[in-house]
């Protein structure tokens, strides 16, 4: 397997582990970069452009990253209310007055980053139509009675957290979150990173399916009991949450993709996950840093902690962040980011500098913890110990 890009001095042992990805753990097509200080330091790519082609990835191959794109999102947010545009402490109501309905009156926008507004189901569920309908969409969320006490508990709003966001950015802005989204985030540090991707962007985007590890060598990771029977279970809130489109959509459809949903959609390269996460916690390349010191604290001071009602398992969140656990391992502890069901990863490390961007065209069954990405993390940890 030709692995191709480059490492700085020291920072072998990750090239091996992305190699290793390919031999042992079912990759078809990857690529990883990692940033220091604000200077990159990882770069790799391989495998496949499309999970059942043959077309080589190419450096600027990108994919869409499902749920690493709440980690941006939650960004749009944060940097609203850095620049004194949005109150976390403020009802969602105050920007968004339609949502007062169904008892949710005294939802905050900080209930909203952080998972715990109620409301991670729809009572029926949208249309991908529907979904890409900015104004449909936003009328259902706001129709919606919260299934407990907005601020009480949390749980993974895995599909209505595009509209709950993504409608605030409206609200504030005027803007599409898209477009707030190029323009204030990604086009400013330069990343490679769409919310409702262009043509010529489009024709870059591999094509993404289903992988397994091979059972030799024990490699197959077996999901616990209570998360099985939770996606097996067409009443839970698990199978609800992920289902709030009907029927579920193809994430190789371009109408998908051009969906913008701020939770599911956005597609990137490595470098463009890893460089927006370097930007929030430094300068990069010596240009523009996007969060203050005290937004950053904000972004991974922890809200939520505990049993997730929708995932089952102990999640933690900070403002729109996941944080370092034992559902989603990221570096260290005051490691902050967010995984994309099936694979991609893109975090920082305020303390080791460490920016973190893998994105993949191969799906496995986790929402989390994606064994692919852990082998990497326990590679970075040895480099830096």
């Amino acid at each position: 397997m030709d692995v191709h890009g480059a490492v700085a001095e020291g920072f072998e042992p990750v090239r091996e582990a992305f190699a290793r990805g390919f031999t042992a753990l079912g990759e078809k097509g990857a690529a990883l970069a990692v940033y220091r200080d604000g200077r990159k330091v990882v770069d790799l790519w391989g495998g496949t452009r499309d999970v059942d082609g043959t077309a080589p990835w190419e450096r600027d191959t990108a994919q869409i990253v499902r749920s690493a794109t709440k980690g941006v999102a939650a960004a749009a947010l944060l940097l609203l209310h850095q620049r004194g545009e949005l109150d976390l402490d403020a009802p969602v109501g105050t920007y968004w007055p339609e949502y007062k309905a169904a008892g949710k009156e005294r939802t905050l926008v900080r209930h909203v980053l952080a998972h715990r507004a109620g409301i991670p189901v729809l009572d029926r569920p949208l249309t991908l139509a529907e979904a890409a309908d900015p104004d449909r969409a936003a009328a259902a969320v706001a129709a919606q009675a919260p299934l407990w006490e907005p601020g009480t508990d949390h749980g993974y709003h895995a599909h209505t957290y595009s509209w709950l966001t993504g409608e605030l950015i409206r609200r504030v802005t005027g803007r599409a979150p898209g477009e707030w989204i190029a323009r204030e985030i990604a086009q400013p540090v330069g990343a490679d990173f769409w919310l409702g991707p262009p043509a010529e962007v489009d024709a870059r985007v591999g094509r993404v399916g289903p992988v397994t590890a091979p059972e030799a060598g024990g490699l197959r990771t077996r999901p616990k009991r209570a998360v099985a029977e939770a996606y097996a279970d067409p009443a839970s809130l698990t199978l609800r949450a992920f289902g709030a489109i009907s029927p579920a959509p193809d994430e190789n459809d371009p109408a998908y993709r051009a969906a913008a949903l701020p939770g599911s959609t956005g597609v990137a390269t490595a470098d463009g996950l890893a460089r927006i996460y370097a930007a929030l916690i430094g300068e990069v390349d010596g240009g523009r840093r996007l969060f203050t010191p005290d937004t950053l604290e904000l972004a991974r001071g922890e809200q939520s902690a505990g049993p997730d009602r929708v995932l089952v398992v102990n999640t933690r969140f900070g403002l729109g962040p996941m944080l370092h656990g034992s559902a989603s391992p990221l570096l260290a502890d005051g490691s902050f980011g967010h995984p994309g069901r099936g694979g991609s990863l893109g975090f920082a490390d305020p303390a080791s500098g460490i920016a973190f961007g893998y994105v993949t065209n191969g799906f496995r069954k986790s929402v989390t913890a994606d064994p692919r990405a852990q082998a990497l993390l326990r590679a970075l940890r040895g480099v830096l110990s």
